[in-house]
């Protein structure tokens, strides 16, 4: 679980890549040096001077598996309240001081086995951060009060509501992990937990559960980045060493499960158009012997055309457009899953006997050894890509620390990569899938239940009530007194900054070639890889508003297969080369981009130029194709978060602009496209001319440029000319529409107007007006309101969206249902009050943010990407960067003012809401705009 978003899963060092499937591959070594405090904090510290950042991350030993039934989701809990206050901090803690440091914003995670709290920031702020950690660990207990316990219940309720109660499928990993795992175990709880328990569980069961857990002999401090060691080491000894130790944490003892037969259970999911099959069997724990036999098993049998699922359940019998197979590992125990959303009306019986078919086959064919290399040659890119920042490394070091009792475990762990064999490979699968019992649940839309598997029972799922008035009252203005932990030193006072950091732009190179093509560069040698993208104007600006989805499926398509090879034969080609290739077409925009290991660059551009130039157009995968995207448009019907979004992109553009239109398409234009329509697309609007190619990485110009010549020459120009589109204009006045969907547990908001292009003179400046409104996330107006003051929402966030047309101001959260209308009249007030209650202080605050976050703006080679993408796209100089510092340094509170009248008014904005017309449409009255519009009257 997730502070503010999901964070990705950080298991890729399991699979972190075959170095000999590439000969000539030196070896990777991390450097890091590791201590332990008298009190049994674990610390350890990675140099990494290529950029004047550090990331500092505390990793507790605690997760839901330390938690008891009947009081669970306090690891999750506590994930929540760290970043509220603390005795030094005070209130807003480490979020506040986030934004005046330039920080990337302090986050965290939770999962089974531990909670880790994280941030990357500028290299002067790093006494400040290793201050601010202490004060979590020690110095913050006695700052929760019943106040704050129950404000926080109601944000942690909010995200379950949005992850599971308010998604379709959402209760699934609640349904599988509740069978698979017997009573009492700790994996049968989900880390979110019972809401029952939080809604039980008092101030003292929080207060004990973190002086049990919350101990330095029970986390890892993980400090990596460009600093000197001998003085973090001095500050780590200063800010941490007269933190107590705790009692003595033993490590739990593995607890992998045996089930004694297969069950099978079904859902009617309230949010579901279509059914889902998922299977689970017992695993292994992580690190265990067999778990990189598993890794490599399940990627064979799932990922990719030459995939023997894929072919079996995709291409042969059409049941599904997808199937994902993956080794689910964590500390104790592990489940093996596999996933099949079928299409519309097929029965998952079919599909679980083509999942049997298909395993019978590999019985007898086993793995190839070519398949064995190519899986392995993605994994290493793979592992370059998770630790191209200091926060990844810095998070795997801690991983190994914590699970594998071996930081050093990031450097030897490639060897048991490598010796896993074909026959391995077989021996797991016999050893864990064949013949063995299993846990699969059938989720059917309601009413379909003859789609579950047969001999299916019904699912016990508790659903949450949602109550008018049912949630109490809380006031977190009161005064509240509690006496401080003692210390040799008054941390009250914050740590000066250090020697400030100097913002060292990347040298960007550009060249033209013959045919109109741009190029831009930067050379990076941090990791031995390149990244790319090859920008093409057009998307759906160019498309027949009655056949929306042409651009869409085109980019399904044109990496199935070439003239000469096979869908098959292209997928091995790049894989066996360690490279990555993807094709996304977007508003205006077709995008062809990917990431390779360096010395496989220009092999891996001869592919692109082949894909490019030489189209296979298979009329098989182009049916395959469309059916997946149907099935797609279908799921996303189901889903309030895709409602909103496409109900708020008609009303921002109206219905005579293309932008109107979600890029995907919609059921009727996507079944009257043809083959032709995405030939004639092709055909007319890919050219070279006002494209640009953009590369980062471990590469000069001359080797970036060389293999980009011959796809240029033969690439054909033509003149494409974007059609000019109706401008979207702000309403005179304010409108609120409103779409049903019954029962729904939250509703969803998008709130706004139109407003810049992201060329406009004054779009940059708008994003600055915009920081304390709802960009800055936890040190936005809108977050303190809304999540930290009333507990509505779980995030809550404010931006523009423009590109090179003029896109929209918008405001978009999930609120609970009961106070719908509430919300919404809340975030009027805030921005009905927002110019005139900008001050000074918040001026500052955005100065100190906008400024110092420069130092992160070129880390990793994606960020690096994306400013050669808004050179490219928008004119901008290279030293933007600094040319926007000044801009900064410039802004008066009188501008803020004006920029916010101009863009964010309250009464000339569009007002979208999907959610339970039957509870909460009326209640929108009172926001003082006329009868709120019903979009979907059918559903009524």
């Amino acid at each position: 679980m997730n502070k503010k978003k999901s964070l990705f899963t950080l298991l890729i060092l399991l699979i972190c890549g075959n170095i000999s499937a590439q000969e000539n591959t030196e070896e990777f070594n991390v450097n890091f040096e590791s201590f332990t405090l008298r009190n049994g904090l674990n610390v350890i510290l990675h140099v990494d001077e290529s950029d004047p950042v550090v990331a500092v991350a505390l990793t507790a030993h605690v997760g839901s598996a330390r938690e008891k039934e009947g009081r669970t989701g306090f690891a999750h809990l506590f994930e929540h309240l760290l970043f509220l206050e603390s005795e030094n901090l005070g209130k807003g803690g480490l979020d506040k001081m986030s934004a005046r440091i330039g920080g990337s914003g302090a986050n965290g995670s939770t999962s089974r086995d531990r909670t880790n709290y994280f941030q990357t920031v500028p290299n002067d702020a790093l006494e400040k951060m290793i201050w601010a950690e202490a004060d979590k660990l020690g110095y913050f207990i006695n700052t929760v009060t019943e106040p704050v316990l129950a404000k926080e219940k109601e944000v942690v309720k909010n995200e379950k509501r949005q992850r599971v109660d308010n998604e379709p499928y959402g209760h699934t990993m609640y349904v599988i992990d509740q069978n698979l795992y017997p009573e009492g175990h700790p994996y049968s709880w989900q880390v979110i937990g019972s809401l029952e328990d939080l809604q039980n569980a008092t101030l003292q069961d929080v207060k004990d559960f973190y002086n049990k857990w919350y101990v330095p002999n029970n986390v890892t401090l993980t400090i990596a980045g460009d600093f000197d060691k001998a003085q973090a080491k001095e500050w780590v000894h200063k800010y941490f060493d007269e933190i107590p130790q705790g009692d003595n944490i033993e490590r739990q003892e593995k607890q992998p499960v045996k089930l004694e037969k297969t069950k099978k259970l079904y859902y009617e999911d309230n949010f579901a158009n279509l059914p889902q099959l998922t299977i689970a069997w017992p695993s292994v724990y992580s690190y265990a012997e067999d778990s990189y036999a598993l890794d490599l098993l399940t990627t064979y049998l799932s990922d990719g055309k030459n995939a023997p699922l894929y072919q079996n359940l995709v291409a042969d019998r059409e049941l599904t457009g997808n199937v994902q197979m993956y080794n689910y590992t964590s500390e104790l125990a592990g489940q093996l899953m596999l996933q099949v959303t079928a299409y519309d009306g097929k029965d998952l019986d079919s599909v679980k006997a083509a999942i049997e078919e298909t395993f019978r086959i590999f019985e007898k064919e086993g793995i190839p050894q070519k398949d064995l290399k190519r899986i392995k040659a993605g994994q290493e890119t793979d592992f370059y890509n998770s630790i191209s920042s200091v926060l990844g490394k810095g998070f795997q070091l801690a991983q190994y620390k914590i699970f594998a009792n071996d930081p050093n475990y990031i450097n030897n762990e490639v060897e048991k990569i490598l010796a896993v064999t074909t026959e391995d490979v077989m021996r797991v699968y016999e050893k864990y899938i064949k013949s063995k019992p299993f846990i699969a649940t059938s989720f059917v839309p309601e009413g379909r239940v003859e789609l579950a598997l047969e001999n299916s029972e019904e699912a016990k799922i508790e659903e949450e009530k949602i109550v008018e008035g049912a949630e109490g009252d809380f006031n977190l203005n009161a005064d509240v007194t509690y006496q401080k932990t003692p210390s040799s030193f008054d941390r009250t006072m914050e740590p000066p900054y250090g020697e400030k950091p100097e913002l060292i732009e990347p040298e960007i190179w550009k060249t033209n070639l013959p045919s109109g093509l741009k190029i831009l560069g930067i050379s990076n040698t941090e990791v031995p890889l390149v990244k790319f993208s090859l920008e093409i104007p057009g998307g759906l600006l160019l498309e027949n508003k009655n056949k929306v989805g042409v651009s869409n499926l085109l980019a399904e398509i044109i990496t199935k297969g070439t003239a000469n090879k096979t869908p098959q034969e292209l997928e091995e080609a790049i894989e066996l080369l360690g490279s990555d290739i993807r094709v996304n077409a977007g508003d205006e925009k077709i995008t062809i981009s990917g990431s390779t290991l360096a010395k496989n660059y220009a092999q891996t551009i001869d592919l692109v130029k082949e894909i490019l130039l030489e189209p296979r157009w298979d009329e098989q995968e182009f049916k395959l194709a469309k059916q997946q995207v149907l099935n797609q448009i279908q799921r996303l019907q189901a889903d309030p978060n895709s409602i909103a979004s496409n109900e708020f992109r008609k009303v921002i553009y109206g219905k005579n602009s293309i932008l109107s239109h979600n890029t995907l398409g919609t059921k009727t234009s996507v079944e009257k496209i043809t083959l032709q329509d995405l030939k004639d697309y092709y055909n007319n609007y890919l050219s070279p001319l006002s494209s640009s190619f953009l590369v980062v990485g471990a590469l000069e110009q001359q080797e970036a440029v060389v293999p980009l010549r011959g796809l240029a020459a033969n690439w054909q120009v033509k003149n494409v000319e974007i059609p000019e589109l109706p401008e979207p204009k702000m309403p005179e006045q304010s409108q609120v529409y409103f779409y049903n969907v019954p029962g729904a547990k939250q509703s969803i908001f998008r709130f706004g107007t139109p407003a810049l292009a992201a060329g406009d003179e004054e779009f940059y400046l708008a994003e600055v007006m915009n920081y304390r409104l709802g960009g800055g996330s936890f040190a936005s107006q809108l977050t303190q309101e809304l999540r930290e003051g009333k507990g509505y929402t779980y995030g809550i966030r404010s931006g523009f969206y423009g590109d090179k047309h003029k896109g929209p101001f918008m405001i978009s959260t999930g609120v609970r249902s009961n106070i719908t209308g509430d919300a919404a009249k809340l975030i009027k007030e805030i921005l009905e009050t927002y110019p005139e209650s900008f001050n000074r202080n918040d001026l500052e605050v955005t100065k100190g943010y906008m400024i110092k976050s420069n130092a992160r703006k070129f880390e990793t080679l994606n960020s690096k990407l994306d400013m050669l993408s808004e050179i490219s796209n928008y004119g901008l100089d290279n030293n933007y960067i600094k040319q926007r510092e000044k801009m900064v340094q410039n802004m008066t509170l009188q501008d803020i003012k004006n920029l916010a009248e101009k863009y964010v008014d309250p009464d000339r904005m569009y007002y979208v809401i999907v959610g339970d017309a039957e509870t909460q449409l009326n209640k929108l009255n009172e926001l003082g705009y006329g009868e709120p519009v019903l979009l979907n009257p059918s559903a009524e």
